[in-house]
């Protein structure tokens, strides 16, 4: 029923009195708090008829917030605020013992872990009509599948980077359920942007507002609701939900505006970088309310489920030029540089690979910051280096591969892109003290002593000397 103001407000209100009293409760917790249109000052609007909203709280945003602790008299207040419709709604709650919702119908639910069978007795005495329920008709509805993303030391080190990388600058911060205030980022005001976001907010990281205002207005939709986003000339951040029919007014109200953005309020066009909600002190993340996931979001999620040495199969999607192998794996694209790629030395990705193949590798890392996931195929196979070291003395023939001013090297693997080793200048028969023998070309075919393996700094040494002496023996 609806309330007038009179009797029935004041028997609902005593009515939950009588519950809190004997469930023992004096204090409860602010859930999911929002406030109604043309109260986003909320707790800085002056008394409504000597109740509403002024007075519950202090001016600014550091009172009324999801998890805020408040006495059951300013309780009473906020139900008697939700009721009148004058300024507020939200969900009032002591964690597994007692429940306040207001309906939106104005009807009220009360919940306690104890029967209250005098206070159910006193709410009929009072004339209203208690009616048992197994749970509120106005309990908080999770959407969407997957974890929330928290706003942790993490997520704030990739705001850094991208504020870097001018990549994004902008923060939006949801202090309530439906008013937001807007921060302008950079290296030097983050952190204390940081320090003075509403407990338990949602948070939005946008692309930078534009400098050329101009070309914002001239750029709006022909029709639609957009939330216009601007930077005045004495610094100031605001915004103002605008249609069509409003963009010449608003035209006029930004004049001077040092920079702005124009952003959509539709779902499929309201596109943050990333969004998070503000963890409690203790780092656990205790707000129920969800942010619309974005890429990079999606992108954390993914990669908070992969491990340092967690094998993975994906497929080749691209190996450009600088060497670097793009891997999916999941929707993800992870990369292999080419030193990852084989013992053997190759010249490119594409000497043993192709685009679309499938691949197996070691994940090396998680960057989370630069949302980066080096792999490794070469950390699946068997290093041959160590292998090889116990044939120290062995006689060999390969081709040359290369040339050098300190020797050549020498293929000695009869396989493609096989093992080489470095032959010398001074273990060439016949070469001078200053360069590699003369006469040697690529291609040739050399007979040659393996006599040194490295295997932590990948040397191998070769003797053409030594191989000549054996033979002779």
């Amino acid at each position: 029923m609806h309330s007038d103001q009179g009797p029935v407000e004041a028997a609902y209100l005593e009515a939950v009195a009588a519950f809190a009293a004997e469930t023992g409760i004096d204090s409860l917790v602010v859930r999911e708090p929002q406030v109604a249109a043309g109260f986003a000052g909320f707790g800085a609007e002056s008394a409504v008829e000597g109740h509403g909203l002024g007075g519950l709280f202090p001016p600014g945003h550091g009172g009324y917030h999801d998890g805020a602790q408040v006495s059951l008299s300013v309780a009473l207040e906020l139900g008697r605020a939700m009721l009148r419709g004058s300024g507020a709604w939200c969900r009032l709650e002591v964690e597994g013992r007692f429940t306040i919702h207001v309906g939106w119908d104005q009807y009220v639910y009360v919940g306690s872990s104890d029967p209250c069978p005098a206070a159910v007795a006193r709410t009929r005495a009072l004339g209203l009509f208690p009616e048992r329920l197994d749970a509120s008709p106005y309990d908080v509805e999770v959407d969407g599948p997957g974890a929330q993303r928290p706003a942790d030391d993490v997520f704030w080190a990739r705001v850094r980077w991208c504020v870097a990388t001018r990549q994004a600058a902008l923060l939006e911060e949801n202090h309530v359920g439906n008013a937001a205030r807007w921060h302008r980022l950079d290296a030097d005001s983050l952190d204390a942007v940081r320090a003075r976001l509403v407990p338990r907010s949602r948070l939005a990281v946008w692309p930078d507002l534009s400098p050329d205002v101009g070309a914002v207005l001239a750029d709006l939709p022909e029709e639609g609701l957009i939330e216009f986003v601007w930077e005045d000339e004495d610094g100031r951040i605001a915004s103002i939900v605008a249609d069509e029919s409003q963009f010449a007014e608003l035209a006029i109200q930004v004049c001077g505006a040092r920079a702005a953005s124009a952003l959509s309020l539709c779902i499929d066009g309201r596109q943050p970088l990333m969004t998070a909600v503000l963890p409690d002190e203790d780092g656990v993340l205790r707000a129920r309310w969800r942010t619309e996931a974005t890429s990079d979001d999606r992108h954390w999620a993914f990669l908070t489920t992969l491990h340092r040495g967690q094998i993975c199969t994906g497929t080749v999607v691209a190996m450009p030029d600088f060497g670097v192998i793009f891997v999916d794996i999941g929707g993800f694209t992870a990369m292999i540089n080419l030193p990852e790629v084989s013992w053997r030395p190759i010249d490119h990705p594409s000497d043993v690979l192709t685009v679309g193949q499938g691949v197996t590798a070691e994940i090396l890392d998680i960057d989370l910051v630069r949302q980066r996931v080096p792999m490794s195929l070469k950390a699946l196979e068997e290093d041959p280096l160590p292998v090889l070291a116990q044939q120290i003395g062995r006689i060999v023939r390969g081709p040359v591969t290369r040339l050098t001013p300190f020797g050549a090297f020498v293929r000695i693997e009869d396989r493609e892109h096989g093992l080489e080793g470095l032959l010398h200048h001074t273990e060439s028969a016949g070469t001078s003290v200053d360069g590699p023998e003369e006469g040697i070309q690529v291609g040739d075919i050399l007979t040659v002593k393996i006599i040194d393996v490295d295997p932590e700094n990948r040397r191998i040494g070769l003797s053409r000397v030594q191989a000549r002496s054996a033979a002779l023996q």
